[in-house]
């Protein structure tokens, strides 16, 4: 059972990177204040086989309509998917991303609503681009550099995900031989290095904690991992850029609930520092961050 005592065996060792600010930019014209108040991603998903049913949108006027709802309930950008992570959902070509992504990613940016499209694809990278998007969720490692040269033309934003793989779709085994968070560290800082050698200055790091490892298949194994991760965010902020978490579900404790399950891993993503929240439930993570604010 997590307890107060625990936390602060936690921060105990690691006081000087809770302090730690990090980079504030602008994406699409609007400046984030990171280290003071967190911004949320609504998740707006564009393929059937995504297991979350509430954002799922399979016809242009349904997503842009949910873009915009996402957008009135406190969304300070939109995610939007074209393939879904899960093992073993359909793959989607390029250009079946690009029919399902575009005319979504036009009608968002001509409504003034921030847009960030989920992909590990240059060619339906280099087309949402094109089309108005401002950040690239980058879940995949395959061609990075060919990425973040679009990603620095078109002056957006990065979301480096963490993934051990070429990408999202082909993970393995998560490798616990060491301390998670030493791991992401490394990874990120030699991500970060080779995005900012191609222009790119504005990046969010993700650790990945939804993505479908086989060893992570277990309830209590996966989400002991991402308590973990979430309690020591803070120590990834010393790289100097704000953090991106994908709030998971935890079906098998919350059941029937499983709606609530993003609330509650938001208070853990919160209390090790946060800066960029995506979620399916927007109003529910809202609600929980004002209340956060309060104390």
């Amino acid at each position: 059972m997590l307890n107060l005592e625990q936390l602060a065996e936690l921060l105990a060792p690691h006081r000087t990177a809770a302090a730690v600010r990090v980079k504030e930019f602008s994406v699409g014209g609007r400046t984030f204040a990171f280290n003071s108040q967190p911004a949320i991603m609504g998740v707006l998903n564009l393929s059937a086989d995504s297991w979350y049913r509430e954002s799922v949108c399979l016809t242009t006027e349904a997503a842009v309509q949910r873009g915009q709802v996402l957008h009135a309930q406190g969304a300070d950008i939109v995610d939007v998917g074209a393939e879904s992570t899960l093992a073993a959902a359909v793959r989607v070509d390029v250009a079946g991303q690009n029919s399902r992504l575009l005319p979504v990613v036009r009608a968002l940016r001509a409504a003034g609503i921030l847009v960030s499209v989920e992909t590990y694809q240059p060619a339906v990278t280099r087309a949402c681009l094109e089309a108005g998007a401002n950040i690239l969720n980058l879940t995949g490692t395959d061609r990075s550099d060919e990425l973040f040269r679009l990603v620095a033309a078109h002056e957006a934003a990065v979301i480096i995900c963490y993934v051990q793989g070429r990408n999202v779709r082909e993970v393995g085994d998560f490798d616990f031989a060491a301390d998670p968070t030493a791991l992401m560290y490394e990874y990120f800082a030699r991500q970060i290095e080779v995005a900012q050698s191609h222009g790119v200055d504005r990046i969010f790091l993700d650790p990945g904690l939804g993505f479908y490892y086989r060893n992570l298949q277990d309830s209590a194994v996966r989400v002991r991992h991402q308590m973990r991760v979430f309690l020591n965010t803070f120590r990834l902020r010393t790289l100097g850029f704000p953090i991106c978490h994908a709030l998971p579900h935890a079906f098998e404790f919350f059941g029937e609930e499983v709606r609530c399950a993003e609330s509650f891993f938001a208070v853990l993503a919160a209390l090790g520092k946060t800066d960029l929240f995506r979620t399916h439930e927007v109003p529910r993570i809202k609600a929980v961050l004002d209340t956060l604010k309060v104390f």
